[in-house]
């Protein structure tokens, strides 16, 4: 029997229309996603976030999810995408906030001298480590004898015969510069700039040619971190060290959810694969990389050498890999190495003879971003006990010393990047921060991601680390993260739902109040708990105790607007002296930058990552107990947090 499948407009920004026809019982988002139409689903379609809200413009789609809508709503023609079906054809409008996200592309010139100082602290540090400007590619100007009717050796040869007499080392030459060769050398009487990477084998190899004088034959290096949720990059002068770019952008995978988990699931369906690396590389890194290179006046084709450093999941889907084994035990990675790699593999549109180098995993959950990171915190050349902790999508713990290191990670889920939050967000204008809360009024005093003026949209991770802790000081909450006073901002739905309004209707940018309910609460105290469960397991394992704790370095995406204060008030970090915590910022990106600058900091990290025990919590036995006794505020142990206001 045939079946009819139906037509589907999915309305998107811009006015942009994608025509998609959904099969009988498929979901919205099923259908979107297929169609490469941005819909934000944290959840990746399981029903619990109620963020892939779109509005039926016509037709009729049968299913529903009433919790995360309202009756109004619902007659207004609201809908969450992953609990409906098309029964006709269907016009869809899809709000602005995932492409919105995905399409924020920023490049700037390295200006922000906040940005800019973290680099150069880790250029010192190099270059009294001796690490600094060896990536391994040098300029070499070379004069050639001109041909003649006795002498009418070819162009290849000649230049080959030329370079191997002026450095004493055979060389082989790029298919690239092969084809620019010829117009090169008659531009230039001969002569030419030669663009040469030292390989360790017989020869080294010519990537390429231009004439003399073009831009001062530019050599430019690109480091690049691969985020659950953003992806960022740096562009640098690798003859001076200069830093010459940066860009930003949101991970386009985000569409197909925002864990891990969640796309490595999505990679597993018929052209899952193709479609999660497209969407990193095509809509994301592709575009960046020709921002970055306008910015700085240069052209793609001169990035000579790439790093890229991002968990274990990205770098396979990134690469094209299989993941599937990564969430299934005994959890095995492909690779923790990736190999020799080069620009034309990977589809990045840089030099296609681009030597790609990706940070090397441990584990299938602790990735290229932990062990770039591991070496940017230089933790694993101190004396004293050290604790490293990646706060972003993912949770990844490092501890230990120049004597040993060990790493886990924690199933935290996206809760620090406001997935699993009905009201959460990433951290971008319109994000709630911070927040005070009045302990007698109970009024929030937040502050917002955005210009003066900004009405807030939703609640970033640093931002519920604020409220639940002050919510908790305030005593509007009890331990389990219930509510328990009254008042004109605690409230209770029909379905017994408790909530605190952190912002009426007319004081939000979407018009709907903006409220923490106990379900978004109870979220959020299991992801701080996986934390916390993680380090104390971990130590417990080397027989450790917190006391022993010199520094804890904090990095990752919402370290940097983390009280510490309110994140050990409710039990998320070890109750230790304030001191003791350092935000070291981005050092996935910042360890990436030390690779492409110097293949000595390859060597290294390379030789940390082989160095580096993994524990996988999962088969500890005492992890499950730890992580139960950590899902209260702060803990139900009261001893750790006694000493603590």
């Amino acid at each position: 029997m045939e079946v009819n499948n139906y037509k589907v407009i999915f309305k998107v920004s811009g006015g942009e229309e994608v025509v998609v026809f959904a099969p009988p019982g498929e979901s919205l988002l099923e259908t979107a996603k297929k169609a490469n139409v941005a819909i934000d689903a944290p959840c990746s379609g399981n029903g619990t976030c109620g963020k892939c809200r779109v509005k039926l413009l016509s037709g009729n789609a049968e299913g529903g999810n009433e919790r995360h809508i309202s009756p109004e709503e619902y007659v207004e023609g609201w809908r969450l995408a992953c609990a409906v079906k098309a029964v006709s054809e269907l016009i869809v409008q899809v709000p602005d906030v995932a492409q919105a996200y995905k399409s924020r592309m920023k490049v700037t010139a390295l200006s922000e001298s906040r940005e800019r100082a973290a680099f150069e602290a880790l250029q010192q540090e190099l270059e009294d480590m001796g690490f600094h400007g060896d990536s391994g590619l040098e300029l070499v100007t070379v004069h050639l004898k001109q041909p003649a009717l006795d002498d009418a050796m070819a162009d290849q040869e000649r230049l080959l015969w030329t370079i191997a007499a002026q450095t004493g080392k055979a060389a082989g030459i790029s298919f690239f510069a092969q084809r620019k060769l010829p117009k090169v050398l008659r531009e230039s009487d001969f002569s030419c700039i030669c663009v040469l990477r030292q390989e360790d084998g017989a020869e080294n190899r010519i990537l390429d040619v231009m004439p003399l004088g073009e831009n001062g034959g530019g050599i430019a290096g690109l480091a690049i971190d691969i985020g659950t949720t953003t992806v960022v990059m740096v562009l640098t002068d690798l003859k001076t060290g200069a830093l010459l770019a940066a860009g930003s952008s949101g991970n386009g995978q985000i569409r197909y959810g925002a864990d891990v988990i969640s796309r490595i699931i999505q990679s597993t369906r018929p052209g899952g694969r193709e479609r999660l690396r497209t969407a990193v590389v095509d809509e994301c890194i592709v575009p960046l990389i020709k921002g970055v290179c306008h910015t700085a006046g240069l052209q793609p084709e001169q990035i000579y050498r790439v790093t890229v450093a991002g968990n274990t999941t990205m770098s396979h889907l990134f690469t094209g890999i299989p993941a599937d084994y990564l969430r299934l035990e005994p959890y095995v990675p492909a690779f923790f190495q990736a190999g020799s790699l080069r620009g034309a593999d990977l589809g990045i549109g840089v030099h296609p003879d681009a030597e790609v180098v990706l940070a090397p995993n441990i584990g299938s959950y602790v990735g290229g971003d932990i062990t770039a990171g591991v070496f940017s915190s230089m933790i694993f050349k101190k004396t004293s006990f050290s604790l490293f902790i990646d706060l972003g999508t993912n949770g990844e713990l490092v501890f230990g010393n120049r004597e040993f290191l060990i790493s886990c990670a924690c199933s935290a889920g996206p809760a620090f990047e406001g997935g699993d939050i009905s009201c959460g967000m990433r951290a971008t204008d319109g994000a709630i921060e911070a927040c005070a809360i009045d302990e007698e009024t109970m009024e929030p005093h937040p502050t917002i991601i955005g210009p003066a003026g900004q009405k807030p949209v939703g609640i970033c991770g640093s931002g519920l680390i604020d409220i639940i802790g002050e919510l908790f000081r305030c005593g509007i909450i009890n331990a389990k993260g219930q509510f328990i006073r009254e008042g004109k901002r605690v409230r209770q739905d029909v379905w017994g739902i408790g909530s605190y309004v952190v912002a009426f209707a007319e004081e939000t940018a979407s018009g709907r109040d903006l409220a923490l309910s106990d379900v978004d609460i109870d979220n959020f105290i299991r992801a701080k708990a996986a934390i916390f469960s993680a380090i104390r397991s971990m130590l417990v394992m080397v027989d450790f105790s917190m006391d022993t704790l010199e520094d804890v370095y904090v990095a990752g995406g919402i370290g940097s607007g983390i009280n510490i204060e309110r994140a050990i008030r409710i039990g998320m970090l070890p109750n230790l002296p304030v001191e003791k915590y350092h935000y070291i910022g981005n050092t996935s990106l910042t360890g990436a930058y030390a690779m492409v600058n110097s293949r000595k900091v390859c060597e290294k990290i390379t030789e940390i990552s082989r160095g580096m025990t993994y524990l996988e919590l999962s088969s500890h036995p005492g992890y499950m107990d730890e992580f139960v006794a950590a899902c209260f505020l702060p803990h139900t142990n009261g001893v750790l947090f006694e000493h603590h206001g």
